[in-house]
């Protein structure tokens, strides 16, 4: 059988992508991913005041926005750390940064969960229900939100974390509103996510106990077995993890075996056919995101997966959910132990340094998001920003196709590879910035 090229459209993603796709006796060959739009962010940065980075690059990304915004004061502080100044932040503002973080990731893994891989699974296996799974997704990212909203003044788009700490300064109610509002999320994700009680889905550690969990998640699981989807979408089965937080220490991750990293060797490079670049690390390809980080961290349900279906979509699915549970447990201690009454800032808000390179690594819900900075005289003159997508949506090298394309060669369809695709969660928008 002669070969097919085939371009899709892909939409229902954060912003769009192309797909051009080459099938060869009824299998997909090869994949090129195109990104076909360009905003220059790290261009716009240039010739700006140091700080202004602080209000510039949470607009690269409506849902991402704080992770930027860490990406960038951590750049910041390392330069000045870098030119000798002393940044100590107290308990509170690393634990406020923390939990408003937390709360990005969780909004953005619920989005990513009922807006895109639940309809598209049901369409896929023509089995669509009548639930509203936008109204749901609505509900529990809004509330924690809103819970965000009340350490960062606003969301999106808010400028509250400052070299050496946080702008605000919260009482006991701020605290206590914050701690009712992520209550209510855990009451939705155990009575409609898992039909299990937050401590019950946390203890699941084996394939063995998925059959356990019932509602939306459960459904999800069901449909992926029953329809011999469990090991497709595999890769080349090797993570990468460059932020410190609660979900994984730095490291890398081939064939179960963790060892440490350092983020001076990763490179950039350009790509044909499309604005985004092209990432590696020792000139190697990874995945990053949920999937990496609980490989790194050796998290017992994933290690689990992992063991007997690989990298599979099934396993990238499930290492995403499972950080939902992780994180609201997470917050919610954040707020039963926050200290209140420290400061908010360590240093003098009016503290400038004028001669600086630094770097800020933020574990993003998609992956690793890097955050490089040169400041000269003052102002800005080179911005380089890595994002989690451009590291899973790289062509591939000579020795190694990308990522996806890897996951998505061997599919005997469109839609199962588009599918696949969508486990990524991909985000031209950041990828493009």
């Amino acid at each position: 059988m002669k070969k097919i090229q085939i371009k899709q459209l892909i939409e229902k993603i954060e912003g769009e992508a192309e797909l051009d796709f080459t099938f060869n006796d009824g299998q997909i060959e090869d994949v090129k991913i195109n990104f076909g739009f360009y905003r220059g962010i790290e261009e716009i940065l240039k010739g700006k005041a140091a700080r202004d980075a602080l209000v510039i690059t949470p607009r690269v990304c409506g849902i991402c926005n704080h992770a930027h915004l860490l990406a960038s004061v951590r750049a910041i502080e390392n330069g000045y750390e870098n030119s000798g100044a002393k940044i100590e932040l107290s308990s509170k503002a690393s634990d406020i940064r923390e939990f408003t973080l937390s709360c990005e990731l969780i909004q953005n893994h619920i989005k990513w969960l009922y807006m895109t891989i639940l309809p598209q699974l049901e369409a896929y296996v023509s089995q669509k229900s009548d639930e509203n799974y936008a109204m749901k997704a609505v509900y529990l990212s809004s509330i924690i939100t809103k819970a965000l909203a009340i350490f960062a003044g606003q969301w999106p788009h808010s400028s509250y974390a400052i070299p050496g700490g946080v702008s605000c300064d919260p009482t006991h109610l701020d605290v206590m509103q914050a701690q009712s509002l992520v209550d209510e999320c855990i009451r939705f994700f155990e009575q409609v996510v898992t039909g299990l009680s937050l401590d019950e889905y946390l203890a699941i550690d084996s394939v063995s106990n998925l059959h356990t969990i019932k509602g939306d998640f459960g459904n999800i699981l069901h449909l992926i077995g029953s329809h011999d989807m469990t090991e497709i979408g595999q890769s080349h089965d090797k993570f990468i993890v460059f932020g410190d937080c609660i979900l994984s220490h730095p490291g890398k991750s081939i064939v179960t075996n963790v060892s440490n990293v350092d983020p001076r060797y990763v490179e950039e490079s350009i790509q044909k056919g499309t604005v985004a670049k092209a990432v590696t690390y020792k000139n190697r390809l990874y995945e990053v995101g949920p999937l990496a980080r609980g490989m790194v961290a050796k998290t017992p349900i994933v290690k689990s997966l992992h063991k007997r279906y690989k990298d599979s979509l099934l396993t990238r699915i499930v290492a995403r959910v499972h950080e939902v549970a992780q994180l609201l447990e997470y917050s919610k201690n954040l707020l039963q132990n926050l200290k209140i009454d420290e400061v908010s800032c360590s240093i003098d808000p009016h503290h400038k340094m004028y001669e600086f390179e630094g770097i800020g690594v933020v574990e993003a819900a998609r992956g690793t998001l890097i955050h490089k900075t040169t400041v000269t005289q003052g102002v800005i003159t080179h911005y380089d920003i890595i994002t989690p997508t451009q590291w899973n949506l790289s062509h591939g090298t000579q020795e190694e196709q990308g990522i996806a394309i890897e996951a998505m060669i061997g599919s005997k369809s469109i839609e199962e590879a588009t599918f696949i695709f969508r486990t990524f969660d991909i985000c031209s928008v950041c990828t493009t910035q």
